[in-house]
């Protein structure tokens, strides 16, 4: 016979129930979290819907990938970077229901090192991934200020608002207090102007606007002695692409030179490169992360943690466009710099990522 629902349960079966409701909770929270925090995929990525998806058989796989002595790695690689995002966001609540425990935690005691890394970021929701490396970058000695202009001049300002609501949820404090206590100066004013996800999303177009602005930065830059950099900093952080696009010819028109060439010229250190960026990425984003990936892996030694946020990040939005970039700017393939600069396992989900030789 049923309790009356004002009976408490028997301490044993307390015990019992407990776990129970909490991998039901976990799994709730879960799937609405990553519909919260899932970045929309793009029509250029190189991962694409599985269309013969089952979550229930892609557990089965990995248990029995991780089960028993050693770890059998292709055929993580062969779930994880075959499906998308979506997919694996719905592989996490049918392990977590089916086994009882996260997929994550059971990934991060199988695999090691920069292999890992790969893996767990792939798991893991865009937003919330952003989020990490944003923290990661800024928490510990030194700052990984690549890492904070990367991420801050080229996600969306909805992407940029997502951002700012997951990093307080999960550090209970807000990324502008963070940037605020770890940089100075007028680098620090362009990641805060940056990371309030205040530009213009229109695609509207004022010439006569955009002459005044050329004009001012002209004038901000080239034209006196010293720079006023908040100039640069209110009209690059603040307006549309299109009417960026537009300024940057006009700028060309006054000055002789592209706008790269006297930012180059007239800022240094981070506030320079910070700037670089935004303008790269209003030109061309594809183009920017080419050369974020070129760079971590030429010359001695590879920059990893660059080299695997951007392949984990880009790989579903616009891989492809990426790709084409990189050859067109450096005369060889995403995929043979991999190849040459990387081994093993990451390696080969790297290349998986990256989907083939151009």
């Amino acid at each position: 016979d049923a309790l009356p629902i004002s009976t408490p349960l028997p301490a044993r079966a307390r015990s019992e129930v407990r776990p129970l409701l909490q991998i039901c909770l976990d799994s709730w929270t879960q799937g609405y979290h990553s519909r919260f925090t899932m970045a929309a995929a793009g029509t250029k990525g190189t991962i694409k819907p599985y269309a013969s998806f089952n979550a229930a058989a892609d557990v089965q796989k990995l248990r029995s990938a991780m089960k028993g002595a050693g770890t059998d790695e292709d055929a993580v690689i062969d779930v994880i970077a075959n499906r998308t995002l979506a997919q694996r966001q719905e592989l996490k609540i049918a392990y977590k229901s089916t086994v009882g425990k996260d997929l994550e935690d059971d990934l991060k005691s199988e695999l090691t090192g920069k292999f890992e890394q790969v893996i767990v970021g792939l798991i893991t929701p865009l937003t919330q991934y952003d989020t990490q490396e944003l923290k990661k970058a800024i928490k510990g000695a030194g700052t990984d200020e690549g890492c904070l202009i990367e991420i801050l001049a080229s996600r969306t300002p909805e992407e940029i608002h997502r951002i700012n609501a997951v990093y307080r949820q999960k550090f209970g404090k807000s990324l502008e207090d963070d940037i605020c206590s770890d940089t100075s100066f007028m680098f620090q004013r362009v990641l805060v102007s940056l990371a309030a996800g205040g530009r213009d999303t229109s695609s509207t177009v004022d010439e006569a606007q955009a002459k005044k602005d050329a004009q001012d930065l002209y004038e901000a830059g080239e034209k006196k002695w010293g720079t006023d950099e908040v100039k640069f900093l209110s009209i690059l952080c603040t307006r549309n692409r299109c009417h960026l696009l537009k300024v940057f010819d006009e700028y060309k028109k006054i000055s002789k030179k592209d706008l790269e060439v006297s930012i180059k010229s007239e800022m240094s250190g981070s506030l320079e490169d910070a700037l670089l960026a935004v303008v790269k990425c209003m030109r061309s984003k594809p183009a920017f992360f080419a050369e974020r990936l070129y760079k971590s892996m030429k010359g001695l030694g590879t920059d990893d943690d660059t080299l695997i946020r951007v392949m984990v990040s880009r790989c579903e939005i616009d891989m492809l466009d990426i790709r084409s970039e990189f050859k067109k700017m450096y005369g060889k393939s995403l995929h043979s710099f991999i190849k040459g600069d990387t081994s093993g396992d990451y390696r080969k989900v790297l290349l998986k990522l990256c989907g083939g030789e151009d």
